[in-house]
């Protein structure tokens, strides 16, 4: 595949720059971005921005991947009509979810949304054939019904024809890079977070394939971060108006290409992708995989250059995400409900946001409600107070899992790097710091774009390794400190958030 890059290396000698694609998925909304490396310095420029839907028929949660395909080609063409000659092409994408591929290469069905229900209970009869203790050994992957061992298992146990059918299983990621180049493979990043992969031998574990009755080969070939999977098709080219671009297999989970551009100095950090969901964690050499780690349901996910990042999945803006659409008092613009949050009383009403109520209610605002109910607080009235009430617990709930790190790290952690969208509410990036009495830096706020792009600019030999990654990017961004105003108030409020949170 080296091959591939070879016009491109050869335009570096006439002094063009190079001109990455990247195209960044999230569970909302999705972007495709055109980033430059030039003078030792990232810029990034949007291209396009459109929403991605939840379809909702037939008792099922679906994505709908050839509108994502088809925003994937319309940002190519956005390209094309500017006369800009690409280097590469690159994706990721949310995990867990996938795509069936027929016999024939056709996609047999939107893939589903890892919000189903189908998984409700998946887990418990599953481990009647794997037992769960045996599970965590294997992958050690934090437990959550809608991880990709369990959907498969849903799925074969509801007698899914898509699955009965499929001769390929693509990761989201990997299903849109099929569809780009013919080819079928599985990125090591986002079949980490699968639940199915054996983080020391880097492949599907085969007792929990036979559980499956699936094959490894139904999972395309593996590839790493900065693997090139082969060019455009003809297709492709014609309907994008290009000629034939690589695309690489970037770090395809989304929080992967994050991580990767943590602007971190040295290892003595925990990072925070804070956006729809919240992942809170540090970056490893190898899997921690213990009884501690166990009884914490801690993950152990694929990073760049063999690293592993050790984490936990929090709900994230996902609560305020749901709650403004019930809202109809609120403001549209979410800054202004950001800063009107802090009208309201501290500390007045607090939830454990990873309650599982809170996954996929039908009313977020009332099952919040039902929350503060059960646990003898005041129920919040109004937007500015359940706003708070969101803010307040989730940095509460960043203190609890960042002292389970600290537990298991093998190394001190001395300050907390945020990265995502959720750096925009400097209100909650103070409030995080008070509450871990830790030093918070924020930024880059696009980390997953340029996590994405740097992938594909070592792909392109532009940059070495991690470190010349993460130098360039300190050099291309600013980043923000919140030092930690702690006060006995936190402490208060964390003795009680512990209550009803573990």
């Amino acid at each position: 595949m080296v091959g591939i890059f070879k016009q491109h290396k050869n335009l570096k000698t006439m002094n063009e720059t190079p001109n990455f694609f990247a195209v960044d998925l999230g569970a909302t909304s999705g972007r495709t971005i055109l980033g430059t490396i030039e003078d030792g310095k990232l810029q990034q420029r949007e291209l396009t921005r459109f929403p991605n839907h939840i379809i909702q028929t037939g008792g099922h949660f679906y994505w709908d991947i050839f509108a994502l395909y088809h925003e994937v080609l319309r940002g190519l063409r956005a390209v094309a009509d500017e006369g800009i000659r690409l280097t590469s092409i690159g994706i990721d994408t949310w995990g867990v979810d996938f795509v069936c591929v027929g016999a024939d290469g056709a996609i047999l069905r939107n893939p589903l949304c890892y919000r189903d229900p189908h998984t409700e209970g998946a887990m418990e009869e599953f481990f009647r054939l794997v037992p769960k203790e045996r599970v965590y050994e294997k992958t050690g992957i934090q437990f959550m019904n809608f991880n990709s061992l369990f959907q498969l298992a849903a799925m074969r146990r509801h007698g899914d024809s898509a699955l009965a059918a499929a001769d390929k299983i693509l990761f989201v990621p990997d299903a849109l890079t099929y569809m780009l180049t013919g080819r079928a493979v599985c990125e090591y990043t986002i079949l980490s977070t699968s639940q199915l992969l054996d983080p020391r031998t880097k492949r599907i574990d085969p007792e929990l394939l036979q559980a499956l009755n699936l094959r490894e080969e139904q999972f395309g070939t593996y590839v790493n971060p900065s693997d090139v999977v082969g060019t455009i098709t003809p297709e492709v080219q014609r309907q994008a108006g290009l000629g034939p671009v690589p695309v690489v297999a970037v770090a395809g989970h989304d929080t992967g290409a994050a991580v990767a551009a943590v602007p971190a100095s040295d290892e003595r950090y925990a990072y925070l992708s804070c956006g729809t969901w919240s992942l809170l964690g540090i970056e490893t050499r190898q899997a921690i995989i213990n009884s501690q780690s166990y009884a914490y349901n801690f993950t152990n996910e694929g990073g760049i250059e063999g690293t592993t990042r050790f984490l936990k999945n929090i709900c994230g803006m996902w609560l305020l995400e749901r709650c403004r659409q019930e809202w109809t008092d609120a403001p549209a613009d979410v800054n202004q409900i950001n800063r009107e949050a802090m009208e309201a009383a501290p500390f007045r009403s607090l939830i454990n946001p990873d309650d599982p109520r809170f996954a996929n209610p039908e009313s977020m605002v009332q099952a919040i409600a039902s929350f503060c109910q059960e646990t003898g607080q005041p129920v919040p009235e109004g937007y500015k107070q359940t706003a708070r009430c969101i803010f307040e617990s989730l940095a509460l709930r960043y203190r609890q899992v960042l002292g389970y790190l600290k537990e298991l790290a093998p190394f001190p952690i001395e300050k907390l790097h945020v990265i995502g969208g959720g750096t925009y509410n400097r209100n909650l990036m103070q409030m995080a710091a008070d509450s871990i009495d830790m030093p918070v830096l924020t930024g880059p706020v696009e980390g997953t774009a340029i996590g994405n792009i740097m992938l594909q600019a070592k792909a392109a030999g532009v940059v070495n390794d991690i470190f010349d990654m993460r130098r360039i990017i300190a050099q291309s961004i600013e980043m923000k400190r919140y030092e930690p105003h702690h006060t006995a108030e936190w402490d208060e409020a964390y003795a009680r958030f512990q209550k009803f949170s573990k």
